[in-house]
């Protein structure tokens, strides 16, 4: 039974060197919750990468644990973002995965599909899976029009993000990395 897409939204601040990345906790199985508190965000490279994942848990996992090699080999962000979107693209075991992955350093924030895309937000800010959009908006009003430290905006927005999107719930995991 396929697993259906979550939330998990990235904001990075320039001026402040911090980065936020927080997820709901919602697993589910066709019309099925499984688990609440999944989490699909998660410290990589000694710390200094935040890293996330929508789509299936264990393709997730295991483009995760190639980003992580890919940074170990290669040491920067862009250029394993860049190498992992290569290999997910062209090899055909990891072609069949199904995820969207996110990850943010100093270096910068992107988005990593199973197209060839290696996206760097405009803004610092990118919301993935079937909440990501609404997370994504509201973390975009909350910034324009509230005075709030990232992790606030980035908290309140997945909390919002779940009172919309079906797929998506109220039990927020929040990582913030600081260079």
């Amino acid at each position: 039974m396929k697993i259906v897409s979550s939330t998990v939204l990235a904001l990075r601040s320039v001026e402040g060197r911090t980065a936020v990345m927080a997820c709901d906790g919602q697993a589910t199985m066709g019309s099925r919750v499984v688990k609440t508190g999944a989490r699909k965000v998660h410290r990589i490279h000694e710390g200094r990468v935040l890293a996330g994942f929508s789509g299936g848990s264990a393709d997730g996992m295991t483009l995760l644990e190639r980003l992580e090699a890919k940074l170990a080999s290669h040491g920067t962000l862009r250029r394993a973002a860049v190498e992992l979107s290569r290999d997910w693209r062209t090899d055909r075991t990891l072609r069949r995965l199904e995820a969207v992955v996110v990850a943010v350093s100093e270096e910068g924030l992107f988005l990593l599909t199973g197209e060839g895309d290696v996206i760097e937000p405009d803004d610092g800010l990118v919301g993935i899976g079937s909440g990501g959009g609404y997370a994504a908006s509201a973390a975009r009003a909350l910034l324009r029009h509230a005075h709030l430290p990232l992790h606030e905006v980035a908290e309140e927005a997945l909390r919002i993000a779940s009172e919309i999107d079906i797929y998506t719930n109220d039990c927020v995991t929040l990582e913030t990395v600081t260079w």
